[in-house]
């Protein structure tokens, strides 16, 4: 599957558009990563807790995406975007959205 931003693939031609695929994903760090991510709000520097939790994130909503336009015989999808928000409240979880135009290439 081939995964781009861009709204064209330079010299490969799209044959066939088929359609709008979404893959959203809610993540909340564990317990350990809940601790570690608040020290390091206090101290300053790199969360890498908390950027972890927002890779694995990106990575499922991205997964969800490919395997919707696998499901309608896409071998490509351009267009990508991506957005997140916080869930906010009493909870650290992460919402992360992604969507793009699947479609055949040749």
């Amino acid at each position: 599957m081939i995964l781009t931003t861009a709204d064209t693939l330079g010299k490969r031609e799209i044959i066939e558009y088929k359609g709008l695929v979404t893959g959203i994903i809610v993540r909340t760090p564990t317990i350990t990563q809940g601790i570690l991510g608040g020290l390091k709000n206090i101290i300053g520097g790199k969360n890498t807790s908390y950027t972890n939790v927002c890779k694995e994130a990106r990575l499922h909503a991205e997964q969800e995406m490919i395997n919707q336009a696998q499901e309608l015989g896409a071998n490509a999808i351009v267009a990508i975007r991506y957005d997140s928000s916080s869930l906010g409240g009493n909870t650290s979880g992460t919402e992360v959205f992604c969507y793009g135009t699947a479609v055949i290439i040749r």
